[in-house]
């Protein structure tokens, strides 16, 4: 994997066209980004107001440096540590709008799989600049840490903060690159049961790792399922995370059929989930871990060296 060819050419295409050749953006030094739906965005200035709306989006705008520019985010936006004193503007599912709007920001950031699609265009009607993330890979992580840094005028962290990521993606990558396979089940959550497809980002996480999702396969992004169908593809290892960042309870209850693989082999692991499920630098941590839980269910196999 290649970070300067990897990066999305949107961003660098919308980038040539604002710049002159002094180097200064165009019409009064705007700011214009493309957004993970499209969309380009553009801001006279760069944002020193910013709502976030998903607690993933308020922590990659701490580690883009942006992080005092937070005026407003939602629920459960915990880390890093000051995030949690930033007035709420509802949850990512319920938003308050006129808590929004009093704020007035100069710039919203949404989640376009979390939010309400209508909250998202009611905010654009009612005149506030938004703009959608939705990073399905690795590379897009990068990506929209580069673009929201432009947007809010800290381009030179944005970009070293996607290069230290992307740079520990891919020594994982070499490290893990011709180990044996392990076929997995990841569990996102309980009731109802639920797992991801090959194009989550959490996929790729597997994918790096050297596992092979069992449920790759379906066509829904975050599929539904029963027991039965993961006890009848009898992975090698269950990897999940739970109601909290300490709370194995979910992976534990597997034990409960004792005929499976993983559970004849104690491959039952857990990971916080704040590493794997936000769309953030910290999954490059979350992949270490997994990465760590899959060696040690090769190193249990009957005929591991």
């Amino acid at each position: 994997m290649s970070y300067r060819s990897n990066l999305l050419p949107a961003l660098l295409a919308a980038s040539a066209l604002l710049l002159s050749p002094a180097g200064h953006a165009a019409d009064n030094d705007s700011i214009s980004v493309i957004d993970d739906t499209d969309r380009e965005v553009r801001l006279d200035a760069p944002a020193e107001r910013i709502v976030s709306l998903a607690p993933h989006i308020t922590e990659v705008l701490f580690a883009i440096g942006a992080g005092d520019r937070v005026i407003g985010a939602t629920d459960h936006s915990d880390y890093p540590e000051p995030a949690a004193d930033i007035p709420r503007v509802g949850g990512y599912t319920s938003l308050d709008l006129e808590r929004i709007l009093a704020k007035e920001p100069d710039l919203v950031v949404a989640w376009d799989s979390g939010n309400s699609r209508s909250h998202i265009e009611r905010l654009r009607e009612l005149g506030l600049t938004v703009y959608v993330s939705e990073p399905r890979g690795f590379d897009g992580v990068a990506s929209s840490m580069e673009r929201m840094a432009e947007l809010a005028g800290t381009a030179e962290q944005g970009r070293a903060e996607a290069e230290r990521f992307l740079d520990e993606i891919e020594a994982l990558r070499q490290k893990y690159a011709d180990r044996d396979p392990v076929p997995l089940f990841y569990q996102v959550w309980d009731q109802p049961l639920m797992t991801v497809n090959n194009e989550h980002l959490i996929a790729e996480a597997i994918e790096v790792c050297g596992g092979e999702n069992v449920f790759g396969h379906l066509d829904r992004l975050v599929p539904r399922m029963d027991r039965e169908a993961v006890i009848h593809a009898d992975p090698e290892v269950i990897i999940g995370g739970g109601m909290g960042e300490d709370n194995p309870a979910w992976v534990e209850a597997w034990r409960e059929w004792d005929n499976m693989l993983a559970v004849r082999r104690d491959n039952l692991f857990f990971l916080p989930p704040s590493l794997l499920q936000r769309h953030t630098p910290r999954i490059a941590e979350g992949t270490a871990m997994m990465c760590e839980e899959l060696q040690t269910a090769r190193d249990r196999r009957p005929d591991s060296p």
